[in-house]
């Protein structure tokens, strides 16, 4: 007997007038549209304006929340093998000791009313941080064109998190110019090209038994997601999927990361065995992960395999790092959509996080 994921599937999935009834701001179009907004932002990168930096820049932080910071730890774990300053990514109110007038600050918030990033963006610029800005407008560009810092300014339009393109490829493109970083023009170019040959095997026209993300949608349906970085970057691009099936999906998700997970989480998979039997987990993989993280991931499989209620692995394509870390986030991006469909709900409202804002400015 076919399980009831199975059946949504035929009669939502693969019929895209149905998902449309469901999506009714257009999420699909949203990320469907992701390879022309990666091509809309490369050009504002290249075109943006730039802070002159002084010299002896010990240090970049990032401030952002939500989907303007996820932008950051993309471009942290990225470029660690290469950026040769240490790059933090705040969550905070508050910045850390070391800020100072060695470290460049770039705020990054889609609104640019994000009250955690305006309050660090002030404290910034108190150190005489050097300074600079990602925003559609909002009191972050008003305080930023006050205080003479350049600004980078991103279409407006979509949800934070639908505007990934946006927040992470202008500032990858700003770090080049610097010189802090290789050009990495031929990587985009190549990720922009996947993307578009793989919009077409994950889309809503694509059946179900081909797609990807509609199979991957299926598996999570009614069971609780655990998402697993294999290593580096993917560690991540595992926190994207979380946050993306939170957000879109309405979904509670979890993420780890290779080998952290091995010293800790691990463990706790023995009790209680009726909620295990509904954990579902996606582990995010690499063809070029270290041979020892590969034995990691095998020898944990067999392990968790009998414990949890499903494992699948979703391989990284293309050639580039870059084009390697967006293939991931694709699959995890249309995941998301879908499972929000099969839950019934449209992915775009956050309802709860308008609820919070709301409650917190009446303090």
């Amino acid at each position: 007997m076919r399980n009831r994921a199975l059946i949504l599937m035929d009669k939502i999935l693969n019929i895209p007038d149905e998902l449309r009834n469901v999506d009714k701001e257009n999420m699909t179009g949203a990320i469907m549209n992701l390879p022309e907004q990666f091509e809309r932002a490369l050009k504002i990168g290249e075109e943006g304006a730039l802070p002159v930096l002084n010299k002896g820049l010990c240090n970049l932080l990032i401030l952002g929340l939500g989907g303007s910071a996820i932008g950051g730890d993309l471009l942290r774990t990225l470029l660690a093998d290469e950026i040769g300053i240490p790059v933090v990514v705040n969550r905070e109110y508050d910045i850390p000791a070391f800020v100072g007038k060695d470290t460049l600050v770039v705020a990054s918030s889609y609104s640019g009313n994000t009250e955690e990033t305006l309050t660090a963006y002030s404290q910034a610029k108190a150190r005489g941080s050097q300074l600079m800005a990602i925003t559609t407008g909002g009191k972050l560009k008003e305080m930023a064109e006050d205080d003479g810092v350049p600004v980078i300014e991103i279409p407006s339009g979509l949800q934070p998190r639908a505007a990934i393109g946006y927040s992470f490829l202008p500032f990858l493109v700003a770090l080049w110019r610097l010189g802090l970083i290789q050009n990495k023009r031929r990587d985009v170019e190549e990720m922009i090209a996947l993307l578009k040959e793989m919009r077409g095997e994950l889309g809503p026209e694509s059946l179900g038994e081909r797609n990807l993300a509609k199979e991957l949608a299926a598996k999570l349906y009614g069971k609780n997601p655990v998402v697993y970085g294999s290593y580096g970057w993917k560690s991540a691009v595992a926190l994207r999927w979380k946050t993306q099936i939170n957000e879109n999906s309405k979904s509670p998700c979890y993420y780890n990361f290779f080998p952290e997970l091995n010293h800790n989480e691990i463990v706790g998979t023995e009790v209680p065995e009726e909620l295990l039997k509904k954990v579902e987990i996606i582990i995010l993989r690499d063809e070029s992960d270290p041979a020892r993280i590969q034995k990691r991931i095998e020898v944990t499989k067999t392990i968790l395999e009998e414990r949890v209620g499903g494992i699948s692995e979703v391989w990284a394509e293309g050639k580039s790092q870059l084009a390697k870390l967006f293939s991931l986030i694709y699959i995890g991006d249309f995941t998301s959509l879908y499972l929000a469909i099969l839950n019934g709900i449209d992915p775009s409202p956050v309802n709860v996080i308008s609820h919070l804002k709301k409650e917190l400015a009446k303090v």
